[in-house]
């Protein structure tokens, strides 16, 4: 069992990893193109929307990453009521944030484009 609990550990540290190495090289990403943006010249206000949007793409499927890592760590290894309890804590307070990141970026709540594009809707 405790070998068990310390291979689960080492997954749950890896994709950890994975995630904040997604954030990481998406913001580096964003930045050199961003820069690169302004190197063709192109619009300071088009190029910001660009990188906040990149940014905001890499920051969401980083939190995915880091959640997982919680879920496997914290269900896997220590099923108590109190670690539940915390884990449960920490998915909302990720998923409030994917949601507002979401929502800056889209402009809209994710699910009034699934709402149009079942309807038929020109708009979309």
């Amino acid at each position: 069992m405790v070998e068990t609990q310390g291979f689960i550990t080492v997954i749950g540290q890896i994709i950890d990893l994975a995630g904040v190495a997604v954030i990481a090289v998406g913001a580096l990403i964003g930045v050199v193109r961003f820069a690169g943006d302004l190197g063709r010249q192109d619009r300071m206000i088009d190029a910001y929307g660009r990188l906040r949007t990149f940014l905001g793409r890499s920051l969401l499927l980083g939190l995915e990453f880091l959640v997982a890592g919680d879920i496997i760590r914290t269900v896997a290894i220590e099923p108590t009521f109190d670690s539940v309890i915390v884990l449960a804590i920490i998915v909302l307070v990720r998923t409030v944030l994917s949601l507002s990141i979401d929502v800056e970026i889209d402009g809209r709540w994710p699910w009034q484009a699934a709402g149009r594009e079942g309807r038929g809707d020109p708009a979309t």
